[in-house]
């Protein structure tokens, strides 16, 4: 892994949830270079846009690495190139996911102990600079806290939201799905299947440009509530409209990205088959890149209307409902 002595920065990222093939690729569309490195962490190139980022808790730039004792990572530190003033700091070690059973506060006192040997002065409450020591399966990964991610999904439960309907797909794997399907400032985001508008918050709320359309009027017409309420869009633009027959000139956004309804939504198996195929059909027409949610993997569906599904989760809801996550390009 590279680091500080090969001249190039490399952040190590500290995973959100227990899917780390699903975290590493949400970071992956935001972020340079990431790849997972050890149960519950990953790396990046650069952190532009962590702020972004649903399913990663936090940043660090990489000092020292080593194998997964404290023994081990105290001699890393004191072999480690600090480049950062001799100020205040603070010592904040973790048992990633519990892989490790390393003694977190024997840590802390030990590598604590070298920062004062460096000349760092240790203050718990309010320290200039964050050590975070990082014990994941057979690794320990020391590095300087640079960033972590805005939370509050919680506070923006579709529950509480001025319209709300059953089914709603919770906000932290919304923005998940919008980070993506690709959206960012600047880019406009479609989603043709809006139902109360989860997945649109969220891109806006990261800059995205949005735009929305339901079969239902009353479904257009709370997604325009909750973007306003929530997402602070003072004219969303969301209307009534077919997802099989969208009303856009081909390559006219730059991604898409919509929960499909679900098989207990649809009497009709053939129903639900055509109406999956033609949305997708329509959203490769009108951009190159795109994510579906839904409770069963459309794959064949999918490559029939022309994508190519680079990535495939499935995600569980409860014991009777998976969601099935395709990125598509």
């Amino acid at each position: 892994m590279l680091g500080p002595e090969s001249g190039v920065s490399v952040y190590v990222l500290e995973l959100a949830g227990t899917d780390d093939a699903f975290a590493t690729a949400e970071a992956a569309e935001v972020l340079e270079g990431v790849q997972t490195v050890a149960p519950g962490l990953a790396t990046a190139q650069t952190i532009a846009g962590l702020d972004r980022l649903a399913f990663t808790h936090r940043a660090s730039e990489r000092l020292a690495g080593s194998v997964a004792t404290v023994e081990d990572a105290r001699a890393a530190l004191r072999a480690a190139t600090i480049d950062r003033a001799r100020t205040s700091a603070a010592v904040r070690a973790v048992d990633v996911r519990g892989t490790t059973g390393v003694d977190t506060q024997r840590a802390e006192r030990v590598l604590g102990a070298v920062l004062v040997d460096a000349g760092f002065e240790i203050d718990l409450e309010e320290p200039d600079h964050e050590l975070r020591a990082l014990f994941a399966g057979e690794r320990a990964v020391l590095g300087w806290l640079a960033g972590a991610t805005p939370r509050g999904y919680d506070r923006r439960r579709p529950t509480d939201r001025p319209f709300f309907q059953p089914g709603s797909m919770d906000p932290m794997l919304a923005r998940a799905v919008a980070n993506m399907a690709g959206a960012a400032p600047g880019r406009q985001v479609l989603d043709p299947m809006c139902g109360t508008g989860g997945i649109l918050i969220e891109a806006a709320l990261v800059g995205a440009d949005v735009l929305g359309l339901d079969s239902q009027a009353k479904m257009a017409a709370g997604t325009r509530e909750n973007l306003a309420a929530i997402a602070g869009v003072a004219q969303p633009t969301v209307f009534r409209g077919d997802a099989g027959r969208l009303p856009l000139g081909a390559g006219t956004v730059d991604c898409v990205a919509f929960d499909a309804p679900y098989g207990r939504q649809s009497p009709i198996a053939g129903e639900l088959e055509t109406l999956v195929a033609d949305a997708l059909g329509e959203a490769r027409r009108v951009a190159d890149r795109g994510v579906i949610v839904a409770d069963r993997p459309w794959h064949a569906a999918a490559e029939r209307a022309g994508w190519t599904v680079t990535a495939a989760f499935e995600r569980r809801v409860h014991r009777s409902l998976s969601r099935h996550v395709l990125l598509l390009r």
